[in-house]
């Protein structure tokens, strides 16, 4: 039902986010919220499965040979202006990303030297050299060729063929859902109390993520609040400069390891179906590892690595993190905990643009961070090959190892995860518990690992309920 109150009028359904989607072009967008809200607009020649293996979106495909890809489409799209979706808003859409200058997913494609279109429904795609993840890489939105050509603000006003189109975006997003005409207006709420304040009052109907576990814990006790949560998949870690003094030491790396009682933050402090993490990618993916043991907490052991490694006790660390809150709270308590280690943690909080680009150039000792939404296993090869030391890749801790190198090659993932488990260059955390929490003007909302929205599509609405 799309939400006919009981006077005849409608309303919106109310997502309360603690942001707002920042771009809605699939070619610029980064921020989480513009990636969640671009999935609703945009259809994608691949998806991916339950496992992460990639799977048909709008195509199926086939390697001709080492170097040549081609796509069928196998759905009738049709974007949000009337126009029909065909081959040649695929072969648009990826030409225009690879001629952009300032688009961050430009470098994922820079292979490609040629697309064509051998008729309406199939895209060829010729490359530089043999890359066999390629069908993984096409997750790009795809966007009408004509309104590509006369240089449309899709950022501001995107026009896709997926099953949201945009409503309006004054002071707050609005999105239609096509299927039924329901309303979803995404309202900006930074606070976290506040947005609990919101849904309990009936000001806003849904909310998910980004709240810390004493607030999900209160709304669980609410009457009229279902607290829906579910295992996620994106990776919370340490990220170490392992060419800092005393980091270099893979028994001082191990030592930080042993310190944390990661077991104890996720049992007090986590949202429940929070799980230790021992790889970027979680054990139900197809490049998981569930053979990885936790590092156990035991911080006499983490004393004996230390004085092993020649180090003076108390091992004094810099821990940069953002002001979030939640991010400073678990930055004490990583403090505390490895005071009994013999580490002494000094934590310096920091806005998140200053963080960020601290961790950008490299200008940290431990900072701490989430990867979201990872779904390839490439990603050990952008995060720890010695090769992809910025601006190439994500080596921000200046990992060399030529052992991890050769595998990283050969892409045995069970061996460059079981390799990266033994030498720690960085300090695998939790995979963060998701959870959504709506009033009963909502029916059957649950939220995905990942943390996207895509429930959105299929949410039964009814505001007379409220």
């Amino acid at each position: 039902m799309a939400g006919c109150q009981p006077d005849g009028s409608s309303r919106s359904l109310i997502f309360a986010v603690a942001q707002a989607p920042v771009n809605l072009d699939p070619r610029f967008a980064t921020d989480a919220a513009s990636e969640r809200i671009n999935r609703l607009i945009y259809q994608r020649l691949v998806e991916f499965d339950a496992s992460s293996h990639e799977v048909p979106g709008l195509a199926t495909w086939q390697m001709l040979d080492a170097l040549h890809y081609r796509f069928q489409l196998t759905q009738s799209a049709v974007f949000h202006d009337g126009k029909s979706l065909t081959a040649a808003d695929v072969k648009a859409t990826y030409e225009s990303l690879l001629q952009l200058k300032n688009s961050p997913h430009t470098a994922e494609f820079r292979h490609i030297e040629h697309i064509s279109t051998p008729d309406a429904k199939t895209i060829d795609f010729a490359l530089s050299h043999p890359d066999p993840h390629f069908a993984a890489r096409l997750m790009v939105g795809i966007l009408p060729a004509h309104l590509i050509a006369n240089g449309h603000d899709f950022g501001h006003q995107p026009v896709g063929s997926g099953p949201f189109k945009l409503d309006h975006w004054q002071a707050e997003l609005q999105l239609k859902r096509l299927s039924d005409g329901l309303t979803v207006r995404f309202e900006e709420v930074k606070d976290p109390n506040v947005r609990v304040l919101k849904l309990k009052r009936g000001e806003a109907d849904l909310i998910q993520g980004d709240l810390p576990p004493e607030l999900v814990k209160y709304l669980q006790k609410q009457s009229n609040v279902t607290v829906n949560t579910g295992i996620g998949a994106n990776y919370s870690y340490l990220g170490l400069n392992v060419q800092a003094d005393f980091l270099r030491d893979v028994r001082v790396r191990r030592a930080i390891a042993h310190a944390i009682d990661t077991r104890a933050i996720i049992d007090k402090v986590m949202v429940s179906h929070s799980r230790q993490a021992n790889a970027i990618l979680p054990p139900e993916h197809y490049a998981g590892n569930a053979a990885l043991e936790p590092y156990a907490y035991q911080p006499a052991l983490a004393r004996q690595l230390l004085q092993s490694a020649g180090v003076k006790l108390p091992l004094t660390l810099i821990y940069k993190t953002s002001t979030d809150p939640q991010r400073v709270r678990l930055a004490t308590i990583l403090q505390a905990q490895m005071q009994e280690a013999g580490i002494d943690l000094q934590i310096k909080s920091l806005d998140w643009g200053t963080f960020f680009a601290d961790v950008q150039k490299g200008n940290f000792q431990i900072y701490g961070l989430t990867w979201v939404g990872i779904k390839t296993p490439e990603i050990y090869s952008k995060v720890f090959a010695s090769s992809s030391l910025p601006p190439q890749g994500f080596n921000r801790g200046r990992y060399q190892d030529p052992v991890l190198d050769q595998l990283l090659r050969k892409e045995d993932w069970p061996a460059v995860t079981s390799r990266l488990h033994s030498e720690l260059p960085v300090i695998p955390l939790w995979y963060e518990g998701q959870f959504a929490a709506y009033r009963n003007t909502i029916v059957s909302y649950r939220p995905m690992p990942d943390g996207n929205w895509d429930g959105l599509t299929k949410v039964v609405f009814n505001p007379a309920a409220n």
